[in-house]
């Protein structure tokens, strides 16, 4: 069955004429008997014997063209050909941008330093969407699923107002134990190796000045199907340290690359970190 579908509606007769189609050939096809989408074929039947004499290639082309239905139907509520085509192509472009977003890459924006050096306030990153599975859209589904590593850069809904995303690392899976000493965390009482984690140095200080105790959480199991996730900047983190685990069926999608970076506290002339656009999220 042909994909495309023709038909000699009034609009698209009105647009030939303007196109400089012979009139007594408009109305020629105007007066057919013909009712309904037509194939390619048919349409040239048609035209055959609409005029007593050979077609031209050119008129050919602009009867075919004009005549054409649009993917969309859009005929019947959008008679103008121009304005019709640029919604078309405009929904086109959303769905190809809706589709690329859900199932391939997403951009986001970093608004805080929870997880500075690795990720700076101001960078723009992409994730990919795909990378734990292939999301099914409106659920919590994912088709082909893969397994969460411990280290991943893992986007995921606030657990406490889930309209806002956060971006964190994976410390430790369903099932693992989980204990913060000082600037060294465990998991099933082995330290980890952490050359991503900082602990500002001015704010260790200020703490050891206050009296402050040494860092401590834990220990606490994993329930099974959850993550724990903290920041980089591991003394300005909001994390699992304090609200809690993260369902990893929420998780959306793995922080990749950073695509652009600037300086929020810069103005439009400077702050623009080029070095930093490429750097792969380790």
């Amino acid at each position: 069955m042909p994909l495309r579908k023709f038909e000699l509606s009034e609009p698209a007769l009105a647009d030939m004429e303007q196109s400089g189609l012979d009139t007594r050939l408009v109305n020629a096809l105007r007066h057919q008997e013909v009712r309904g989408p037509l194939s390619r074929e048919q349409l040239l039947e048609v035209l055959g014997r609409a005029t007593r004499k050979p077609v031209t290639p050119q008129e050919k082309r602009v009867v075919l063209r004009h005549a054409r239905l649009g993917l969309l139907r859009l005929e019947r509520f959008i008679p103008h050909r121009g304005t019709r085509e640029w919604v078309e192509a405009a929904l086109f472009a959303l769905v190809v941008a809706l589709v690329v977003r859900t199932f391939l890459f997403a951009p986001f924006k970093i608004p805080s330093g929870s997880m500075i050096p690795t990720i700076e306030v101001g960078d723009h990153i992409f994730a990919t969407m795909y990378s734990y599975g292939i999301p099914v859209p409106f659920t919590q589904v994912k088709l082909f699923p893969q397994e969460i590593e411990r280290g991943d850069i893992v986007i995921f809904p606030y657990p406490l107002d889930p309209s806002i995303d956060y971006i964190k690392r994976v410390i430790a899976r369903g099932g693992e134990t989980v204990e913060v000493r000082g600037t060294q965390v465990l998991v099933d009482g082995r330290p980890l190796d952490e050359p991503y984690a900082v602990y500002d140095p001015g704010v260790m200080a200020q703490r050891e000045r206050d009296g402050a105790e040494l860092l401590r959480f834990g220990p606490v199991r994993v329930p099974e199907g959850h993550l724990f996730v903290m920041g980089d900047n591991r003394l300005n983190s909001s994390d699992s340290r304090v609200w809690g685990f993260v369902d990893a069926r929420t998780v959306k999608g793995e922080g990749q690359i950073i695509y652009w970076s600037h300086d929020p506290h810069a103005g439009l002339l400077g702050g623009y970190r080029w070095g930093r656009i490429g750097t792969l999220l380790e």
